[in-house]
């Protein structure tokens, strides 16, 4: 079986089937078996309601008889579909259904269900909310069992993905190796084939964390191998002298605050490298709110008083636009040598090539923008440095683009606010310098935390109503963008609709997720960041997204199944301005573990120290449904979860170019043919 073909070629994929799979990026046999699953779930022993109560267990499975034929009942935009059931005992459990009118056919009364979801107790009674609906019969059998749960769309079920899956595995014959004997060997990793059975079918957790380490380990040693392969083409010479100018030392006298100690030695490095004519490559390192922007703004000043030209790239549009009036009311205020201008992909053609004009004649001297301002036909008079804000969202090649806009080698600073702990960092920048800001400006109040569970909701929404009328704004952070994936997990689509319920009729409530349109997701940010949107209900997408110092009060639903990096960037988006902040983790699991990683935000707002706790607390088998770290886009891998892993690979790849540095060799032949590939086609999104 030849897996670059389209999954047409497999049986039951029809042109409607493939249209569907389309959506989830799956166009061929391959692209299929490595659309790997987003968690495994494992079905809990069925109980009673009277033992769900007693065991306190968050999302029993209890069998149950419907005891009266549900009636749907309208709240505003919502369907809520209401019935009784009762177990073997003859206790009643309070079923509620969410814009799924049509069960209203098939919940009849007298016919029995395993009901599978969360649940709360309210004066003695057990309520249960969107539970899932299993056969008996059914429910048995998958009982024991680790059951895979993928990315699925509209029209394509879990089932049927795993059919396909199952079709594809039980045709095709031992996959070529990758990895080279001696690292095959030296970890003890299982063949291609017996790693993607396990990871789509395991039978236990100890083989599905063998095959998830290979593919793990695989993904880092590419990712380090292409990195360190496109540095040695790199030339660092430097063709922009700086002398030391008065400017910077002005500004930092009409400032209205002191720079932090950290932020003072920061900018003291910088400026001493762009003096000495040493090419600088430097990485930024500084958890959120600790004043980065402040110090790319001095090395900015310095490089355009010296007559040079300074780009700033931001990872989205509406992060680029309060960068760009930040810099805009600072120039104006303080009387400062910035002629800015902005340079986004929703202007127009004719604006943009006036821009390009006065970029490619120097008439303006600071270009602030996202993707846009590494296209073709921007050409840059003298470009002397490059700051990228958040710079996993953009990877090696686009920095390098950049930079390489320059007459030689221009400056290069990274800022990042992913707390990775300084060793990770070192391996994951390369050959640049790490500088970290460790401290808080003065006047910012600590974000106050609290980790709940479900029976705190009510209370939740009334204090951020509270804050709504006190004219502030809220965050509500869901783990799912649309229903229909993993139905155990808050959605922001139904979410928003379900708490207008809980809100006063003037509170103006609005979603974004990823699979927005862009035009959407940048018109809903800037609405938000305006005042004109009370509460935001969103996925991860706005983790770096949007800085609005008016957000009061931050709540993540499904907490437990954030990694606490991805957990602690969200929280930053409050606590933004003098105001007091508050963050709430809202959990629908009870575990031991899980409360303990949970417990750690609770407890700080360090992320350097929380980031460092979460590589201690995780180990290989902490794979169970809990999101991506965020701080790179692997598809597999987790430099936190992982940290052993990618220590290993470092190593690796180091010895692989030290003794084959073209990767020529026999051994190291299928490993170039793989770095080739996952190149040209983007499988590495970091590169």
């Amino acid at each position: 079986m030849d897996l670059t073909k389209s999954i047409m070629e497999l049986k039951g994929i029809g042109e409607k089937n493939a249209a569907l799979f389309h959506k989830l990026n799956i166009e061929t046999i391959e692209d299929l078996l490595y659309h790997f699953p987003k968690s495994y779930e494992s079905l809990p022993p069925v109980i009673s309601v009277q033992e769900a109560k007693e065991q306190q267990i968050s999302d029993p499975a209890i069998l149950a008889t419907v005891k009266t034929t549900p009636v749907p009942v309208h709240v505003r935009n919502l369907s809520i579909l209401k019935l009784q059931a009762e177990d073997a005992q003859g206790a009643l459990l309070h079923i509620s259904f969410f814009n799924m009118p049509y069960l209203k056919n098939t919940l009849k009364a007298g016919t029995q269900y395993v009901f599978h979801g969360a649940v709360q107790e309210k004066g003695g009674s057990l309520f249960m909310s969107h539970p899932k609906l299993y056969q008996p019969a059914e429910y048995q059998k998958l009982q024991g069992k680790l059951l895979s749960v993928y990315a699925k769309t509209k029209g394509l079920t879990n089932q049927a993905i795993s059919k396909y899956v199952r079709q594809v595995l039980e045709k095709i014959p031992d996959l070529p190796e990758t990895l080279p004997p001696d690292l095959l060997e030296k970890y003890q990793f299982c063949s291609v084939k017996e790693a993607l059975n396990t990871i789509h079918f395991p039978s236990d957790t100890e083989s599905l964390a063998n095959a998830r380490k290979r593919f793990s380990y695989e993904e880092f040693l590419l990712f380090l191998l292409s990195m360190k392969l496109q540095q040695a083409g790199i030339e660092h010479k430097n063709a922009c002298p700086m002398i030391d100018t008065a400017d910077p030392g002005r500004l930092l006298e009409q400032l209205p605050y002191e720079l932090t100690a950290s932020q003072k030695e920061a900018y003291t490095i910088l400026k001493g490298e762009m003096l000495q004519g040493t090419c600088i490559n430097r990485l930024l390192q500084g958890d959120v709110g600790s004043g980065k922007t402040i110090v790319a703004v001095l090395t900015m000043l310095l490089c355009v008083s010296n007559g040079y030209q300074a780009a700033m790239m931001a990872p989205t549009e509406v992060l680029a636009v309060q960068h760009y009036e930040m810099l805009c009311n600072m120039t104006k205020q303080y009387g400062l040598a910035f002629r800015p201008t902005l340079l986004v992909g929703s202007q127009t053609a004719k604006q943009k090539r006036e821009i390009y004009e006065k970029i490619a004649d120097g008439s303006l001297n600071v270009v602030i923008g996202t993707h846009a301002v590494i296209q073709d036909k921007v050409m840059f008079k003298n470009l002397a440095l490059v700051i990228t804000d958040e710079q996993h969202r953009f990877g090696v090649r686009q920095r390098e683009t950049l930079s390489g806009k320059g007459k030689g080698a221009a400056h290069t600073i990274v800022m990042s606010a992913t707390p990775i702990p300084r060793s990770l960092a070192i391996i994951l920048y390369g050959d640049m310098e790490v500088t970290q800001l460790r401290e808080l400006p003065a006047k910012r109040l600590p974000i106050k935390n609290c980790v709940v569970n479900q029976s705190y909701r009510q209370t939740a929404y009334r204090f951020m109503q509270k804050e709504v009328d006190a004219g502030h704004q809220v965050y509500i952070i869901c783990p799912m963008a649309e229903p229909g994936v993993m139905d155990e997990l808050e959605n922001v689509v139904d979410y928003s609709k379900t708490i207008q319920a809980f809100f006063s009729p003037q509170t103006r409530i609005a979603y974004l997720h990823g699979k927005m349109r862009p035009k959407l997701k940048n018109e809903i940010m800037t609405r938000f960041a305006a005042g004109e949107i009370d509460v935001l209900v969103s996925t991860t997408v706005i983790e770096v997204g949007i800085n609005v110092p008016n957000a009061t009060v931050m709540m993540v639903e499904n907490a437990e199944r954030f990694g606490l990096a991805t957990l602690h960037q969200i929280r930053g988006r409050v606590g933004r301005s003098d105001l007091q902040s508050y963050c709430i983790f809202m959990e629908s699991a009870e575990k031991k573990k899980q409360n303990e990683r949970l417990a750690i935000l609770n407890r700080s707002n360090d992320g350097f120290e929380i980031a460092n706790a979460d590589l201690k607390l995780r180990g290989p088998g902490d794979f169970m449904g809990i999101q991506q770290s965020g701080a790179f886009a692997f598809r597999f891998a987790d430099v936190y979860q992982d940290s052993a892993l990618l220590m290993d690979a470092a190593a690796d790849a180091a010895k692989i170019l030290k003794s084959n540095s073209l990767l020529l060799s026999d051994s190291h032949l299928p490993l170039k043919r793989k770095l080739e590939s996952y190149q040209t086609h983007g499988y590495l999104h970091v590169l």
